[in-house]
């Protein structure tokens, strides 16, 4: 939280130190300013957490960031290899016998008025309750669930041949998503469950009528369990879906787990995935430096192709400040296939070697400088017979973060893609099956996060496939000086001259907050790409009357463009209004 208030939580995966800050938690919070400084206060509804009774010890870790000197300031792990997020090197929080885990039922039902003009307005209402079977294992019950409070997807310009990912929003999902994580070091190349199949299915919203999760830890086991029963869609079949995901914690270093999937979203298929993974940490490598170090295996059955059904990898990083080094293989059969997970290439083996150098400097010269870092990363993908199909080298000899909190970058990538079948990078240009190698070079720059305005711009050029394509990407933020308003105008503009045509692809973003108080936050996001030559406009206020007691005024816009010369006001425009109360009741 900071000074005027604006306050955001997530979670942390048991397998990364990466929060995921589209969650969401119970707490109160305030803020007093005087001449001398600010103080906050945090207040935690311990009966939304899981946790075993009589623990007279937690782990805590706090931690302010005084941007204007670039300075963190830690309570425990002070070092600069440490991360507040890691969890091994948290302090302790004595005297905590007295707090008693919810030990009851916790009701939180919902109803909704919407209105559109393309069609009647509608009432719906739902319910979610939850059980804690111990102090530290839970079990929901969704039933009807909506999802109109979810923050809106940002769009994305996709100028390769293979599917993009696209983050959870939906509260139900995200509430103890960090127990159906699986391995370390595979980022968005492979997710053995990715939510977001549940309730979407080639971007066409699939209703679901119900579902069940039990999530906690008992000792050294962790637990994620989740079904859920979709109804009849015009693009899917009824079907039950199921997650399960079981993990042991052999000692403070090492976690065992597995995870099975069951169960296809169009609800016309068999699948059936099977993973085993081992994730070990260390803080103390070395004396006091960070390892990580993960491997995995899995498969899947059912009606899935022919062709190996398996995959396998290992991972190994040395995160730390002055050095980082990542060595990282995995391979993905042909015809290994999770319908509950989101893998783009299948079919190949990739590789991922990186080495970077961070270093401080002391000289009197180089004093403008707070830390340079050196890095080159070697990124291979072959098929499954040895042959390449994508490669890139990128070497960034000057990269640099000033003591002003100024960032400057270039680096210098070489790449070589192979593409096996035409591919139509726009509506109107479709590039030839064949080999292709090529030059980027990459500049950025971007002021200091300090400052009430911030501005910054990417911009890279070079070489694309058999033409040539340069790439701006600017960005400006500003905060007023009491904090309240924030805005954000982002782009990205595409312009490509190719052997088989010249494109054009824009991309417009525009965010806008206003934090009334603690509890009232009005906040807009509106966005334009080219591709679809549509506006789309979403605007919500949320009020907190208390934690887990919520209102949601939620305002939908979107039109085609180009508008008509004669009458642009008169152009067919979707418009929704949705009013979305959300109240928790413990039983």
């Amino acid at each position: 939280m900071n000074v005027a208030g604006s306050r955001t939580d997530g979670t942390l995966s048991p397998s990364a130190m990466l929060a995921n800050f589209d969650w969401n938690g119970d707490w109160r919070a305030r803020v007093e300013s005087t001449g001398h400084g600010w103080t906050a206060y945090l207040a935690i509804d311990t009966r939304s957490l899981r946790f075993p009774g009589g623990a007279t010890r937690w782990g805590l870790n706090l931690a302010r960031y005084v941007p204007r000197q670039q300075l963190t300031l830690q309570w425990s792990g002070t070092s600069l290899d440490a991360a507040v997020t890691d969890l091994s090197r948290m302090g302790g929080l004595t005297g905590m016998d007295a707090l008693a885990p919810s030990s009851g039922w916790q009701l939180m039902p919902y109803a909704l008025a919407r209105y559109s003009n393309l069609g009647a307005g509608a009432a719906q209402g739902g319910f979610d309750l939850r059980y804690a079977i111990t102090p530290g294992v839970a079990a929901s019950l969704t039933v009807n669930p909506d999802f109109a409070e979810a923050e809106v997807d940002a769009q994305q310009i996709n100028l390769t041949p293979y599917a993009l990912f696209k983050p959870e929003k939906r509260a139900f999902f995200l509430d103890g998503s960090n127990q159906f994580t699986f391995a370390s070091g595979l980022g968005y190349n492979f997710i053995p469950f990715y939510s977001r199949t549940i309730g979407l299915f080639d971007g066409f919203p699939v209703r679901i009528d119900d579902g069940v999760k039990v999530v906690g830890q008992v000792g050294p086991w962790s637990i994620g369990a989740l079904g859920v029963r979709s109804g009849n869609s015009a693009v899917t079949d009824p079907t039950n879906l199921f997650v399960g995901c079981l993990a042991y914690d052999v000692d403070e270093h090492l976690r065992l787990g597995t995870m099975v999937t069951d169960g296809d979203p169009s609800g016309r298929a068999r699948n059936r995935f099977e993973g085993v993974d081992a994730v070990w940490r260390t803080a103390s490598f070395l004396g006091d430096k960070n390892l990580n170090a993960s491997a995995w295996l899995a498969r899947t059955s059912g009606d899935v192709a022919a062709g190996r059904h398996d995959g396998f990898g290992t991972y190994i990083d040395y995160p730390n400040d002055r050095w980082r080094w990542v060595i990282s293989a995995n391979q993905y059969g042909d015809a290994l296939d999770p319908a509950l997970g989101f893998l783009p290439r299948p079919g190949t083996r990739q590789y991922d070697f990186y080495l970077g150098h961070f270093p401080r400097p002391t000289s009197e010269n180089l004093r403008w400088v707070r830390q340079f870092f050196f890095e080159t990363e070697l990124e291979q993908v072959d098929d499954l017979n040895g042959t390449t199909e994508s490669r890139k080298l990128t070497v960034i000899p000057f990269n640099v973060i000033t003591e002003s909190a100024e960032h400057v970058e270039t680096h210098w990538a070489p790449r070589y893609e192979r593409l096996f079948e035409p591919f139509a990078i726009s509506e109107h240009v479709t590039l030839p099956a064949g080999d292709y190698h090529f030059q980027r070079l990459h500049f950025q720059a971007e002021s200091s996060s300090a400052r009430a305005l911030q501005f910054g711009a990417q911009v890279e050029t070079g070489g694309f496939y058999d033409g040539s394509l340069t790439q701006y990407i600017p960005y400006a933020r500003w905060t007023t000086p009491n904090g309240k308003w924030h805005f954000e105008l982002n782009n990205e503009t595409d312009r490509a001259a190719l052997r088989e045509g010249h494109f054009v692809q824009r991309l417009y973003q525009f965010k806008a907050s206003y934090t009334f108080d603690n509890d009232l936050v009005f906040s807009s996001f509106t966005q334009f790409d080219s591709d679809t030559d549509r506006v789309g406009a979403n605007a919500q206020l949320r009020w907190t009357i208390a934690p887990g007691r919520e209102v949601f005024f939620v305002f939908n816009h979107g039109v085609a463009l180009p508008l008509s010369d004669v009458a642009p006001w008169r152009e067919p425009a979707e418009n929704s209004l949705t009013v979305n109360l959300q109240w928790n009741f413990y039983l």
